[in-house]
This record gives structure tokens, sequence and C-alpha cells, in this order.
């Protein structure tokens, strides 16, 4: 019997020729499995992002191939809801990307400031990091009283992260060093509660983000912005449903207000191109002119 079945195994195909169609069969299981299990569906998601965030989700947990991810997902809460953090993406460190920040502070608050109201939207927001980043810089400049910050993620998983607020930093000194470089001169104090690994917004903070799911893929506008801050959202998907989300930023936002990418993003080449001008050089930050 052995024999045989040696001799069987010689005429299949070889493994490392069917090692890339294997791969892509697992991920379409994986993909259907978390639709029909919890309705999560993962397949409007630009492929070689969703491969990227799988490939380190597998790495961080010594996970051998994506049919041994999906037991796990299957099988064990906890790292379920680990994983879908991990695909709704945005930033998990508060102050990330300081020069951005440094910039918004300097060129978009100033005229957000002229508004007697303010509301901005922070779509694919992750665990809302970002969110409570721009919450400190709008409560430093004297508008937090009269702003309100929507983030929305891309799963409930997410949503119910982000509302808990509790954030990982290396040490205060480097969340300080952060705040600093965005251009913050407060005490940390003014805006968190930390510990020596944690940080937790203060009440005035929490109060202005508001938390919520909202699909780029199914959902609608939810309400009219002034800026919108959408850094990392649009190479999550594929192409078809980023024309849908830059008619839906498009139509999110009043005429003259701001629509904030992330590095190595812009509008070059999409459909609402000519309707929006770069205002700060070397930072993705545009202004709706049309």
């Amino acid at each position: 019997m052995v024999e045989q079945v040696d001799a069987l195994t010689g005429a299949l195909p070889s493994l490392e020729l069917r090692r890339d169609e294997l791969a892509d069969i697992e991920l379409q299981l994986l993909i259907d499995a978390l639709l029909r299990y919890g309705g999560y569906d993962l397949r409007s998601m630009n492929q070689a992002v969703l491969r990227r965030r799988i490939a380190d989700v597998m790495r961080a947990e010594s996970i051998a191939t994506i049919s041994g991810l999906q037991d796990r997902l299957l099988h064990d809460e906890r790292m379920l809801a680990s994983f879908l953090v991990m695909m709704s993406g945005g930033a998990s460190q508060l102050f990330h990307d300081p020069p951005f920040l440094k910039a918004f502070a300097l060129h978009v608050v100033p005229l957000l400031q002229t508004y007697s109201f303010v509301r901005i939207w922070v779509p694919g927001s992750g665990i809302g990091a970002t969110a409570y980043s721009l919450a400190a810089i709008l409560d430093e400049a004297g508008i937090l009283d009269r702003s309100v910050i929507y983030a929305t993620t891309l799963n409930d998983v997410a949503a119910a992260v982000s509302k808990a607020g509790v954030y990982a930093h290396a040490s205060e000194a480097d969340l300080i060093a952060s705040m600093r470089q965005a251009g913050l001169v407060s005490p940390v104090s003014r805006f968190f509660e930390t510990t020596r690994s944690q940080a937790f917004p203060v009440d005035r903070l929490r109060q202005s983000v508001m938390f919520a799911r909202h699909s780029p893929a199914e959902d609608g506008p939810i309400n009219e912005f002034h800026a919108i801050v959408a850094r990392g959202i649009f190479p999550a998907f594929n192409g078809s449903i980023q024309y849908r989300l830059h008619r839906l930023t498009y139509d999110s936002l009043l005429h003259l207000g701001f629509l904030c990418l992330g590095q190595r993003e812009s509008l070059a080449g999409t459909v609402h191109e000519r309707a929006f001008r770069n205002v700060v050089p070397g930072q993705p930050i545009y202004r709706k002119m049309r």
C-alpha cells in the first residue's frame, strides 16, 4: 500500500509549482469563512493590502499557513477580534506621523477656527489613535468644545476597541516627544492619563469623538464635514470601491473643506482631481475648490 501511494504521489503536480495557487485557494476560503461565520466582509479590500496584513498576523502569531490562520480565527474569539482590528487599518499609536499633524495644525486648524462649529470625519480610523490626536490639536487651539470628530471603522470590533480608548506607547517620554514634533506645547496630562506603557484620553477628548462602523463599500454619506482625514484608507480597497470612496468623500465635504490623505497618496488621476488644490507643499492636504 505504501508503495502504491508513493507511486501515485509522483503523478501529482509539484507542490512547489502549485504553492501560489494553493495560497489563493486558502485566501478565498478564509474570506468566505469569515463572511459566513460573522458577516465580516473582506471581499472589497485591495488584494495586495489584504495579503500583507494577513502575512503580518501570521508572522506575529507564528502561523505557517492561511488554513492554519483560518482554524485559529474560527475557534479563538480573542484571535478573531485581534485579526479584525488589524484588517481595519489606521494608526495604532497616538501622534503617528507628527509632520502631518503639525502641518494640519498650522495650515488647517486656523481656518477651522473661523467656523462656529466644526465637523471632522476620520474614515478607516482603526482603533481611533488619529481621531484622538486630532482632538488634542483642536483642544490646544481652543475649538474642541465646538467640534465633533466622527471616527468610523470597517467593523464593529474595531469600533468597540476604539471606544475603550487604550493606547500603547514605548514610554511617556516617547509620547511627549511625538506630541512636541506635532507642534503641541501643552503637558501630556491635559489630554491623556498615562501609565508606563499606556495612555487614556481624558473625558474632554472622549466626549468630542464619536465612533461607529461605516463601510465605504456599502454605506453612504453620514454628514457634511469641514475636514476629512482619510489616511491610508483609499489604498486598502480595490479599484471600484476606491472610486466610490472618492465620490463619497467629495459629496461629504463642504465647499472649501479639507481632504487629508496618507503619505505617498495623492489625488492625481482620480475622478475629482481638478476639484481640489494642494495647500501644503510636501503634505497630501487638499482643499475642495469646487
